[in-house]
């Protein structure tokens, strides 16, 4: 490291050339000390010979100018003011503008009303980014039917193998033992009052309206949106999807929309598959503990489901699919700065798609009762 110093009658000059770093620091100080002594109302800082400037050379720098300026002088940047002095202002002016919490404001009087509205904010955003992900995703859905190569059939049809065909086993397996279980309690309280028989209908209307489709969005969104929270978080660690930003391409159009369509088109047809699993789960325990043939578990099913039963749960299923997509997705676009960041939204975005799945499903039940489906 060097410094010159030059004075005139126009002012004092100063030359900073060489390696700014932390390895110097000592005489760093020593000649920024010098330069700043009875310094004259203007200084010239040239940098243009600067090798390296870390943040220790750029701190001292920036002493310089403020040591000038406490003195009445000016202080000019002949090559640019570095950047590195303008991370160091906004840090000093962030950390200066934070106010200080007094006693009152830690109280047990405050600190409830504080959490509400922090939380009350939190949801807001939340909110608003939930908004923001699905007019985009609509947005890119209704160019395509202008454009169709934008809904990138390829990719379409692999996110419905990874998320359907894949998923097959575990949701059938659930399905199948669930129902099992709900036609055993069944069996087990109706035994008491004759009515046995009556388990057919308990299995058949409750897996087809409520349970084939929840167990299966639930597991879905376990399985399949935190692989989307995660996939879109490593890409963004990775600096891939401001990548494909340069390169001029959309990130919602490359990978949130496939990955929502392929969704929207398997979890209906998964959910077809845990009511039949479901169905014959009912069927294997209605013959083993209460003696019901499999052909009377078929009739009865006929006579305890009417026209909408199957499609009630159908219905629900491209809803689930769309809020898990969509959360996964956006949960994976907002990571940013460190892996741990992206364990935590992969979480985020599994439990707020739990959550949103439940919830529509309660606002579906109330919908159908009122409309007396």
């Amino acid at each position: 490291m060097h410094i010159e110093i030059r004075d005139s009658v126009d002012g004092r000059s100063v030359v900073a050339g060489g390696r700014w770093t932390v390895d110097n620091v000592a005489a760093l100080e020593k000649a920024v000390g010098r330069a700043a002594s009875a310094a004259p109302g203007a200084v010239s800082i040239d940098t243009s010979t600067l090798e390296t400037l870390d943040l220790t050379g750029a701190w001292l720098l920036r002493s310089l100018e403020k040591r000038v300026e406490a003195a009445g002088g000016q202080v000019s940047w002949p090559a640019g003011r570095p950047g590195q002095l303008a991370f160091i202002d906004e840090a000093v002016t962030r950390r200066q503008t934070e106010p200080e919490e007094d006693e009152f404001s830690r109280s047990i009087i405050t600190l409830p009303l504080r959490t509400v509205g922090r939380l009350t904010l939190d949801a807001r955003d939340t909110l608003l980014d939930h908004i923001a992900m699905f007019g985009a995703v609509i947005t890119v859905i209704a160019s395509a039917i202008l454009h169709p190569r934008r809904l990138r059939f390829p990719s379409v049809v692999r996110h419905v193998f990874e998320t359907g065909v894949t998923a097959i086993p575990i949701v059938a397996l659930i399905a199948f033992l669930i129902s099992v279980i709900v036609a055993y309690i069944g069996a087990q309280q109706l035994r008491q009052f004759g009515g046995e028989i009556f388990v057919v209908d308990l299995v058949t209307v409750s897996v087809l309206r409520e349970l084939g489709v929840l167990l299966t969005a639930i597991i879905v969104a376990g399985r399949s949106g935190s692989a989307f929270a995660a996939e879109i978080g490593v890409m963004k660690l990775n600096d891939e999807v401001d990548a494909l930003r340069a390169i001029g391409m959309d990130p919602v159009e490359v990978l949130v929309v496939p990955r929502v369509l392929g969704l929207v088109i398997a979890l209906p047809l998964l959910t077809v598959v845990a009511d039949g699993m479901g169905l014959a789960g009912g069927a294997l325990l209605s013959w083993s503990l209460v003696d019901i043939t499999f052909t009377q578990y078929v009739e009865r099913v006929n006579e305890a489901i009417a026209d909408t039963t199957f499609w009630v749960g159908i219905v629900k299923a491209p809803v689930f699919a769309a809020l898990i997509a969509l959360v996964g997705t956006m949960r994976g676009m907002q990571v940013r700065g460190s892996s741990r960041e992206l364990g935590r939204l992969t979480t985020v975005a599994v439990v707020q798609s739990i959550f949103l799945v439940i919830l529509f499903d309660a606002i579906f039940a109330v919908l159908f009762m009122e409309l007396d489906i």
